[in-house]
């Protein structure tokens, strides 16, 4: 990919995804403004859930962008628009594809946004991102699965590691702590919800053990929202794994891990991100949480100067998925502020071609922001963290670590 300086375009790189997009800008709502006309306000749709299993994701979600946007608007607004406000018109996704589907449809078609942002689950994003597709409408993500990306849509963007790449990150980074500690791998067991978001994620595990020699001594799906994980704890035990990566959102992350530590299995468990890095998975299991590590896309000890706005204005650290829909509501709005417009493809034409290095962009670990022909941000870097007491610590890669990592083997 060509590289390219901020927030330019570069006429020469007229990639498959620019020019696939002059179709789809067709189908796109009709502009707001363009350069040079004031405008009082900017529509930015935000679908997250907000009712159901991912309820509180959603709402960590919505304070990351509402942050932003609140800062956006007490600053001047959008410049090049005349101070323009940025107008957040929150939707509830609830924890349903076809909900999802359903509320971006009528805010496709009733708020006349300029961009999405959402969902946080890849089930939702995934079902969301075919209404935003066919209206030539971009839709910034943080969340997964590798299907968002791999069907060459041409207005998503994600500015997250796909599933896959976290996975493998997972183990990579999992069996160097590992060997630093002085042990060495030879056995290992993964669990997964069987969504997009674990099954993405899983692949991208068993494929990193499998090229490493390792043993997938037991590889197990199970279903979002499972009530009853004594069968995957009892086949753990069995496994003789020395290590465990469980794949899961919140509550499945809670059963998972009690059920371990009080049938006295301490084996070094590795979380997928998701319910293992928001402050609800210390609050439910006390003590039991310490030590616990988890991959994940951001963390907010490595921005303490943006991350610590949203402790003081929440009253709770900066989890990932809020730190990530920051990111993208920064990167949209620099985007839109080069446009000078509202026009989707004028929009949609900055964020393919530009490169996000200011303000909220450089939380993303790579300290910038920018997509590839597939809409994926080639700067994203996941990150090993562990808790400690009521707060989380990143302790690989290396030249990332606040903290020295506590291994239990």
């Amino acid at each position: 990919k060509m590289k390219r300086s901020k927030l330019s375009t570069s006429v020469a790189a007229l990639t498959r995804r620019s020019v696939l997009a002059t179709g789809a800008a067709a189908l796109a709502m009709p502009a707001l403004s363009g350069r040079g006309f004031a405008q009082e306000s900017v529509n930015v749709g935000v679908i997250v859930p907000l009712s159901g299993a991912n309820a509180q994701f959603g709402i960590n979600s919505r304070n990351g962008i509402q942050l932003v946007a609140d800062e956006i608007n007490a600053n001047g607004g959008i410049k090049s628009m005349g101070g323009a406000q940025i107008n957040l018109v929150i939707a509830d996704a609830t924890s349903n594809p076809t909900q999802a589907a359903t509320v971006a449809q009528r805010m496709m078609s009733q708020d006349n946004v300029v961009a999405v942002l959402g969902a946080f689950a890849s089930s939702l994003t995934l079902a969301i991102s075919e209404v935003t597709e066919r209206r030539g409408v971009p839709l910034l993500t943080m969340s997964f699965s590798d299907q968002i990306t791999d069907r060459g849509f041409q207005n998503v963007f994600q500015i997250v590691s796909p599933g896959s790449q976290m996975g493998a990150a997972t183990f990579d980074f999992t069996r160097a702590l590992a060997q630093d500690a002085g042990q060495t791998l030879e056995k290992i067991a993964i669990m997964y919800e069987d969504t997009a978001y674990g099954t993405s994620q899983s692949a991208g595990l068993r494929k990193a053990a499998q090229d490493a020699g390792i043993e997938v001594v037991m590889d197990e799906a199970y279903p979002l929202g499972i009530t009853d994980v004594s069968p995957l704890i009892n086949q753990l035990r069995r496994s003789d794994a020395q290590v465990v990566f469980p794949v899961s959102y919140l509550n499945d992350s809670l059963l998972i891990v009690r059920s371990m530590r009080q049938q006295g299995i301490n084996i070094p468990t590795i979380g997928g991100a998701a319910g293992y890095i928001i402050p609800d998975f210390r609050e439910g299991l006390g003590d039991l949480a310490d030590n616990v590590l988890s991959i994940s896309p951001a963390a907010y000890d490595q921005a303490p100067d943006y991350t610590e706005r949203f402790r003081k204005k929440f009253g709770y650290f900066m989890v990932h998925e809020a730190q990530e829909h920051a990111a993208c509501m920064g990167c949209l709005h620099s985007a839109i502020e080069a446009a000078g417009s509202a026009d989707h493809a004028a929009i949609r034409e900055q964020l393919q071609n530009s490169v996000f290095d200011q303000g909220w962009a450089t939380v993303m670990s790579g300290g910038k922001v920018e997509f590839d022909d597939m809409g994926r941000n080639i700067h994203a870097s996941p990150l090993m963290v562990q808790w400690r007491g009521g707060e989380l610590v990143t302790v690989y890669p290396k030249e990332f670590a606040t903290g020295e990592v506590v291994w239990n083997s």
